[in-house]
């Protein structure tokens, strides 16, 4: 197995204004290439799991709320496992294809779901474990394959490729129902095959990355822990965990929109296509733009555009112009947020727990998120959708002078170049 041990090495030669972008190496683009092949795969599958569950199935927005925050936070034990075991066996590369693999396969228990909303659960949750065990190596491998001044372009780069994927998901669902008669059983036998190309690519073309071997700092669980006592990485986790209260899943967006505009099942898997375009566009231009301005900034940008969403679901706008404007701001908020947050972690870790630290921030999300989802759906079945898309953003709006706090404080008590770049 290749390894990589210097990022950017042999480039000096190149232009500077190609070598920003050439300084990211094979290595970033290869798994870029992994996480597209991976989110047709995904987003076949997902693209009208909500409203199959509650038009379909006829489940109560809190029953939904509960499988959407199960969809998240499954992931947690993963994340912080799937982190810590390959850092402590340098073996990244190894702990994300095994997450890639169990997403495959999950595809294949759609096939033995049924209706069961218990069975689909079941198969969602370890689709969403095998999500939970790549995440956190496949995004230190990104970190560490790529110069520290250039990490919003690389994870925005990657993003760029995610959504890529993400965007053609639904439209491929789409053909293959067209095509086999409306069964679904072929879309999800499809959808395995797509998700095993994926996992030979990340199999030929993506390199490890090994630090050096240190004796005297042997890996242990207590050293991963001890993360916490760190401050700006404490400091990042809290900050995971309020933004991650303040976030719904894509599914309640897409359905409160259903609910004012009455979508019908043939429209609403463009809602994700639509998202997923305005997300392509925007990731690469907003890594850049974090790494030039700061990332802090950017990402607060982000979760604005998230608010100004939620808002917007009931406010004068209606029709054409509210799916357009909700489904681009929606987009405009992962492109700010998702790699941009990865950036601003990664500096703040060491090389040789940069695995750990990222999935104690993901897993800090995923903890929340399930809470959101819950709450949103009780709140949406007590008060009615309106008033609970007002009362998300104004959490966001709290999450966010929260952050601002937070971060704000870390910058000026830190005097470390990780930091500065918050």
């Amino acid at each position: 197995m290749s390894t990589i041990t210097s990022p950017g090495e042999g480039d000096d030669a190149l232009e500077p204004g190609h070598r920003r972008w050439a300084l990211l190496g094979g290595n970033v683009a290869a798994l870029g290439t992994v996480s597209l092949i991976t989110d047709v795969s995904s987003e076949m599958v997902t693209a009208v799991l909500p409203l199959y569950l509650m038009a379909g199935l006829h489940l109560s927005p809190a029953a939904y709320g509960i499988i959407d925050g199960l969809y998240g936070g499954a992931t947690v034990l993963m994340r912080l496992g799937g982190g810590y075991i390959s850092d402590r066996l340098q073996r990244r590369k190894t702990i994300a294809g095994f997450g890639y693999g169990l997403s495959a396969a999950a595809k294949i228990g759609l096939l033995a779901a049924g209706s069961s909303p218990f069975t689909i659960g079941l198969v969602i949750t370890a689709d969403r474990a095998g999500k939970g065990l790549r995440s956190a190596p496949r995004d230190a491998l990104i970190s560490l394959s790529s110069p520290p001044e250039q990490l919003g372009r690389a994870f925005g780069l990657h993003r760029a490729m995610d959504a890529v994927g993400a965007f053609a998901g639904p439209l491929v669902a789409l053909a293959v129902l067209a095509v086999a008669g409306q069964a679904y059983d072929a879309v999800f036998v499809t959808s395995f095959c797509v998700a095993l190309l994926g996992v030979l690519v990340l199999i030929l073309f993506v390199r490890d990355y090994r630090v050096p071997k240190e004796p005297s700092k042997r890996l242990t669980a207590g050293a991963a822990v001890g993360l916490l006592r760190d401050g700006p990485v404490r400091r990042l986790v809290l900050t995971a965990v309020l933004l991650g209260l303040a976030t719904i899943g894509d599914g309640f967006v897409f359905l409160l929109l259903q609910e004012r505009e009455g979508i019908t099942l043939g429209w609403f898997p463009l809602l994700a296509v639509g998202t997923s375009l305005a997300y392509l566009l925007l990731a690469a231009p907003m890594g850049a733009l974090a790494d030039r301005i700061g990332r802090l900034p950017v990402m607060l940008g982000g979760y604005g555009a998230l608010g100004s969403t939620y808002l917007l679901l009931y406010g004068p706008l209606s029709g054409m112009p509210l799916a357009v404007t909700v489904v681009a701001l929606y987009g405009l908020f992962y492109a700010a947020t998702d790699g941009v947050l990865m950036a601003l972690v990664g500096p703040t870790l060491p090389e040789r727990l940069r695995a750990t630290g990222m999935a104690l921030v993901q897993s800090g999300q995923a903890v929340a998120y399930l809470g959101s989802s819950v709450l949103f759906g009780l709140a949406w079945q007590s008060w009615g959708p309106q008033a609970a898309s007002r009362f998300g953003a104004l959490a966001v709006l709290l999450a966010m002078g929260a952050t601002a706090l937070l971060l704000s404080v870390g910058t000026a008590r830190s005097s470390t170049d990780s930091v500065e770049r918050l």
